[in-house]
């Protein structure tokens, strides 16, 4: 009886989450979406587990850098103080509309993307046969989007919508770029995710900073048969990752190593917008405890 009532009540939750996704008050619509995508109520005076304490972050830990850390494009300046400019993946182009893009000008190979979400990616590998329109109408379409409502990932409310390009790269299976997902608390690197076959079918490896392979798993599935060999540039990356998160609660800073190069990817503030299944509450828990929430706002 209880799980039957539980389950009306994630379908009455989802329904006004949709229809309230603009003008629900935060903490109300991120407790009420919690319950749709967790199935559990979520506590956020006294969060343990790692999704949590991400859902405390989104409402409680708000800084202007935050919108420049999450803009693909203005984050490029943020890495280059940091880093380096020989860290960037080469800019091809930055617009505000489709229309100003001119495709006749663009190299064989290219990536477009936008700057203020997660999942706009477009690749082009052949100049020749890449369908324009089809990508047109899909960065039309999230140029529109505000992606900060659906899960309340607050840096994301006010980056100015663009479309950027950069150049084609990939690594050593010359195929993908592997990406090295770096997780960091209290600005220290302390796990390493890496994300391969996102084209073909998606897993996730996870290990630990000293490239241990570690038996959980988080959103996708692992695959212990795939071994990924340790980067020869692992201590650069981690101290690459640790700079860039330098002052942050909870970060994770992403990159691909291509010929021992490293190259930065994004950033991004809530792993799976804090939402992530994983393999185990204890693994959770664990990572939960990672995260140090500021003690003036608890």
């Amino acid at each position: 009886m209880r799980e039957e009532s539980l389950s009306v009540r994630r379908k009455i939750y989802r329904k006004i989450c949709a229809l309230g996704e603009r003008f629900l008050p935060d903490k109300l619509y991120l407790e009420m979406l919690y319950q749709v995508r967790m199935g559990e109520k979520l506590d956020l005076k006294n969060p343990n587990n790692f999704d949590e304490k991400l859902q405390w972050l989104k409402l409680y830990d708000r800084k202007p850098e935050y919108t420049i850390m999450a803009d693909k494009y203005e984050v490029r300046k943020y890495v280059e103080e940091k880093l380096g400019e020989s860290y960037l993946i080469p800019l091809l182009g930055v617009w505000d509309s489709v229309d100003d893009i001119d495709f006749s000008m663009l190299p064989e190979q290219y990536v477009l993307k936008c700057t203020h979400d997660s999942g706009s990616v477009l690749i082009c590998k052949e100049k020749n046969t890449f369908d324009i329109q089809s990508a047109k109408q899909k960065l039309e379409k999230t140029l529109r989007t505000n992606y900060f409502y659906p899960s309340r990932e607050w840096p994301y409310k006010n980056i100015h919508p663009r479309i950027i390009a950069e150049k084609y790269m990939t690594d050593e299976s010359h195929v993908e770029l592997k990406d090295y997902k770096i997780y960091t608390f209290g600005g220290e690197p302390y796990l390493i995710q890496v994300d391969f076959g996102r084209f073909v079918e998606h897993k996730r490896n996870l290990y630990t900073t000293d490239w241990q392979y570690i038996d959980e798993e988080i959103e996708y599935p692992k695959d212990p048969s795939v071994q990924i060999e340790k980067p020869e540039s692992l201590g650069e990356m981690l101290e690459c990752s640790r700079k860039l998160a330098e002052g942050t609660v909870s970060l994770r800073t992403d990159f691909y190593s291509i010929n021992d190069r490293i190259y930065f990817g994004e950033i991004t503030f809530y792993q799976e917008a804090g939402f992530a299944h994983f393999s185990s509450e204890e693994f959770s828990r664990k990572l939960g405890k990672m995260i140090v929430l500021p003690q003036s706002k608890l």
